[in-house]
């Protein structure tokens, strides 16, 4: 059985760490949204065509969502911190070179490689909080995660509309990118110093390059005709749909076969043996969907219709933000209570916050919509922290340390896979019914009730949950998958409270 090495609780340096990989996680977050208001100033600044524009936004998700997986698997094999400080390192030299694309296909090329370094990042971050925490304090760790997730998703509009706002749409779009040069520095500095040398737990273990290249075949088919959903015309584009099923099919065949083999798959489907990682990366998969296309949909309606300003639009948005922040940090604290009933309770926030935002566009003047909505932002905010934060850690819960890598990069890829095809499905029905005022406020109905639809799907899978562990006589105290390369020492005292 393998020994997995912890560092001790006096050392307090864990927590220092942990704020490194969280600056880092913002700022890689962060890019997912903010360029979503520098759009207009990047087609002023840069003569940026509208296919240039929806490359710099899809892009960074595409390849972002393509490396998650084969880097996380790299960060278990060869050493997480080494890993981390490689793709801090390459995103910041990344975004800098966005910052001074002298033209769009630089701009969109320099996108694409901080989009793989972001991926990078991601699936580090919550193996090392595996793997530095243990019991209420990962709780806690991942808590500040899920604050980090909600709060950079949300703030992206308004750190946006702010730097366009004090620099001028010439060249406000730059420092979009270049906000992230400061911040990275200092994060890959403080990271020498503190993210701690744990030995590697698979050093002997060979990479799978095959099941890289069928795993991200499949990611690049499923998410590919979903960001490019507005650009590319005609039906064509979803047959790609069917073969990312097929891929996957093969994906999950050849992964068996390795493992029948004796040799490391790139993940290890015992994995899914977990009802509490299924379970989770399916409620994550489809909460991402419906949470990120919020913004996108409210953003629009508010500069496009109610005639915001990206800065007033970025305003409008915070309350959501801070409200998600605190919630992530009672969700941490209290998941080891009450475990998935936390994110029912949740989630059900979550939609009757958005179902008061419908209901406010439609009964109050367009010029205060913003405050209008501030209330039931403040509740969607709050339930989004309390879903997102409890939903990782009972998820993350019971995978071994030494997967937990590949474990964060499947449960991220699932939330990029959902975020896209969430913005595509929101993005149709929002531009469909969108022609004149009066159009527009059902166009952002319609989009926010499509919205909480997929919400509803996470919230009933959720229940089931509960009525499963209600039905049976005991919780389980072990993985089914213990004495398949399980250790069974990864089970946290949470299980017990439903984890």
């Amino acid at each position: 059985m393998t020994t997995v090495q912890a560092l001790p609780a006096p050392d307090q340096r864990r927590w220092k760490a942990l704020a490194v990989c969280l600056t880092a996680g913002f700022i890689s977050l962060l890019d997912t949204s903010i360029v979503n208001v520098a759009l207009p100033s990047m087609e002023h600044g840069l003569a940026a065509s509208e296919a240039a524009q929806s490359w710099v936004v899809s892009g960074y998700a595409l390849t972002f969502g393509l490396v998650l997986v084969p880097a996380g698997r790299l960060g278990d094999m060869r050493g997480r911190r080494q890993a981390f400080l490689v793709g801090l390192a390459l995103f910041t030299l990344a975004s800098g070179a966005c910052g001074l694309a002298p033209s769009a296909s630089w701009l969109v090329l320099f996108r694409l490689i901080q989009g793989a370094a972001a991926g990078m990042v991601a699936p580090q971050t919550s193996g090392l909080i595996q793997q530095m925490f243990q019991g209420a304090e990962r709780a806690k760790a991942f808590g500040l995660l899920g604050s980090v997730i909600g709060v950079s998703t949300a703030a992206g509009p308004l750190v946006g509309g702010v730097l366009i706002d004090a620099v001028g749409t010439d060249d406000g779009w730059r420092w979009v990118f270049f906000v992230n040069l400061p911040i990275g520095v200092a994060a890959f500095a403080a990271g020498l110093r503190l993210l701690p040398r744990f030995p590697a737990t698979g050093r002997r273990e060979q990479f799978d390059p095959f099941g890289v290249l069928l795993l991200g075949s499949a990611v690049l088919a499923l998410m590919l005709p979903l960001v490019q959903e507005q650009q590319w015309t005609g039906r064509l584009k979803w047959a790609l749909l069917p073969v990312g099923a097929l891929l996957l099919m093969a994906f999950w065949a050849w992964e068996k076969r390795q493992k029948l083999r004796g040799r490391a798959p790139l993940v290890d489907l015992d994995l899914f043996a977990l009802r509490s990682f299924t379970l989770g990366s399916l409620i994550s998969l489809t909460y991402f969907a419906g949470f990120t296309t919020v913004f996108f949909v409210y953003s629009l309606f508010l500069q496009n219709t109610a005639g915001y300003s990206a800065l007033a639009a970025g305003v409008s948005v915070l309350p959501f933000a801070a409200a998600s922040a605190v919630g992530a940090a009672v969700g941490g604290k209290l998941v080891m209570r009450h475990g998935r009933k936390l994110v029912v309770f949740g989630l059900l926030a979550v939609v009757v916050g958005l179902l008061g935002v419908v209901v406010a566009v439609q009964l109050v003047p367009l010029d205060s919509v913003g405050w209008a909505t501030a209330l039931p932002m403040v509740v969607g905010g709050l339930g989004s922290g309390l879903t997102v934060s409890p939903n990782t850690t009972l998820t993350l819960t019971r995978v071994p340390v030494r997967r937990a890598g590949a474990a964060g990069g499947v449960l991220q890829t699932g939330q990029r896979i959902g975020s896209a095809a969430g913005i595509a499905v929101v993005g149709a029905v929002y531009f469909a019914h969108q022609a004149g005022h009066a159009r527009s406020v059902t166009a952002i109905q319609l989009g926010l009730l499509t919205a909480v639809g997929m919400s509803m799907v996470a919230l009933l899978l959720s229940v089931a949950d509960l009525r499963v562990r209600r039905a049976e006589p005991e919780p389980e105290r072990t993985s089914p998958a213990v004495g398949r390369g399980f250790e069974e020492g990864d089970a946290e005292e949470m299980v017990k409270r439903g984890g």
